[in-house]
């Protein structure tokens, strides 16, 4: 009886770890970006059907490079014994029977050929892969960016909204003893309904986002996600160096890596095609039956005579002209990726020097502006128009600051989709 309270003290923590555990799984997605690439990177459909090509490709390497099945062919001569009996298929019966067991081998270094080609092309398909991971890792961290651009928008404008209620309240107070005019009061309402209409406008582009991320995370376009709670940590300016990304954009981007494994197999389909210039062989071995025993045995070696050299000559010329267009597709390719890197690597640095020059500048002096308005038309000293623009202008403020954030953490998604990898 004394271990009752123990068991059920112990029964009621496992109950509440795993009620909070289950809560734990419900809470929705959401609330940073981590959380939407770990779940996409096992459920989305796109990227789970390139890792599947890319498994495939790998499973093509050991058939490239193993020599085709051996052949066994069986022939029963003189299945009548010179007439002396009825046709019999029995080979103890029959005059002889022949067994011949072949194996095609290529010419040396075919096998080798064909599996590095295989191995290549495998690349490749990685290549891809991680291509299409980097690609939908950037319209997520993008999608993101606009959902928190969106939310914070709608909060700001909740937030100057009770303003203007307040504001509207000082006009009333004014109106009623004769300081101010009724139309202060009509053009406080005024800018509260377009307020309201905005947020009207907000409500649906946060809708909209939320269903683009849903689509990207392959979940229902109704299912619910929490707000966004933090931005991203922005890179050191040490980071963004151009000429040691540019380095790491020729060695990492997965577009390029493709790119390279496709000119290395083509190089190595090229030499393939010139070895087709000296025969393949068969070699067999033939036992000889007599009756019951065997009593012969032949060898047996097969080739195939290289004559259509026009045909040949048609080939090697492809391989070499598909060759050179891997490598132009490699230069093109390159020159896009360089050149979206160096486009956002400028709009990143305007983005964070809008965002700073808005913070210590801009921002503060729209709050002094406004303070000095308000105190101003509470004494009679400014009409309610100057007090609007005030309040205007620091929206304006804050709100190019939001977007200065969302503009750099969309170019950081942007550099990073090119690089392949995190910064």
């Amino acid at each position: 009886m004394r271990f009752k309270p123990c068991a059920r003290v112990l029964a009621l923590a496992l109950l509440g770890s795993w009620g909070l555990a289950l809560q734990a799984q419900e809470a929705p997605l959401g609330g940073n970006v981590e959380a939407l690439l770990d779940y996409a990177r096992s459920r989305n459909p796109e990227y789970a059907a390139m890792r599947h090509e890319a498994e495939a490709a790998t499973e093509r390497v050991t058939p490239a490079g193993a020599l085709p099945d051996p052949k066994l062919r069986t022939e029963l001569r003189d299945i009548t014994r010179m007439g002396e009996q009825n046709p019999t298929l029995a080979p103890a019966r029959v005059g002889s029977t022949r067994y011949l067991l072949m194996q095609d081998v290529p010419w040396l270094g075919k096998r080798d050929l064909k599996r590095e080609i295989a191995e290549l092309d495998a690349r490749g398909a990685d290549g891809r892969a991680s291509g299409t991971w980097a690609e939908l890792a950037a319209r997520i961290k993008t999608a993101y960016s606009q959902l928190q651009y969106v939310h914070r928008n709608e909060q700001l404008t909740r937030e100057i909204l009770d303003l203007m209620t307040r504001l509207e309240k000082i006009a009333q107070v004014r109106y009623a003893g004769g300081l101010a005019a009724q139309q202060d009061v009509i053009r406080a309402q005024v800018e509260q309904t377009g307020m309201k209409s905005e947020l009207v406008a907000l409500e649906n582009e946060r809708r909209q986002w939320q269903a683009r991320l849903n689509a990207l995370l392959a979940r229902p376009s109704a299912s619910p996600l929490a707000a966004p709670e933090r931005l991203r940590t922005l890179p050191a300016p040490a980071q963004l160096d151009p000429v040691a990304l540019e380095e790491r954009v020729r060695a990492r981007n997965p577009q390029l890596f493709a790119e390279e494994a496709r000119i290395r197999s083509a190089e190595k389909s090229r030499e393939l095609t010139y070895k087709n210039r000296y025969p393949d062989f068969t070699l067999g071995v033939s036992p000889i039956q007599y009756q019951g025993s065997v009593k012969e045995w032949e060898l047996m070696v097969e080739l195939n005579l290289p004559l259509q050299q026009g045909s040949r000559r048609a080939q090697e010329r492809e391989s070499e002209a598909m060759l050179s267009a891997a490598r132009a597709r490699r230069d093109a390719t390159a020159n896009q990726v360089l050149g979206e890197l160096a486009e956002n690597l400028s709009g990143f640095d305007a983005a964070r020097r809008t965002e700073a020059l808005t913070a210590t500048s801009l921002l503060p002096q729209s709050e002094l502006t406004f303070k000095a308005a308000l105190a101003g038309y509470e004494t009679g000293k400014v009409d309610f128009a100057t007090l609007l623009d005030a309040q205007r202008q620091i929206r304006q403020a804050r709100q190019n600051r939001i977007k200065a954030q969302a503009d750099a953490q969309m170019r950081l998604a942007e550099i990073e989709r090119i690089l392949g990898e995190d910064l």
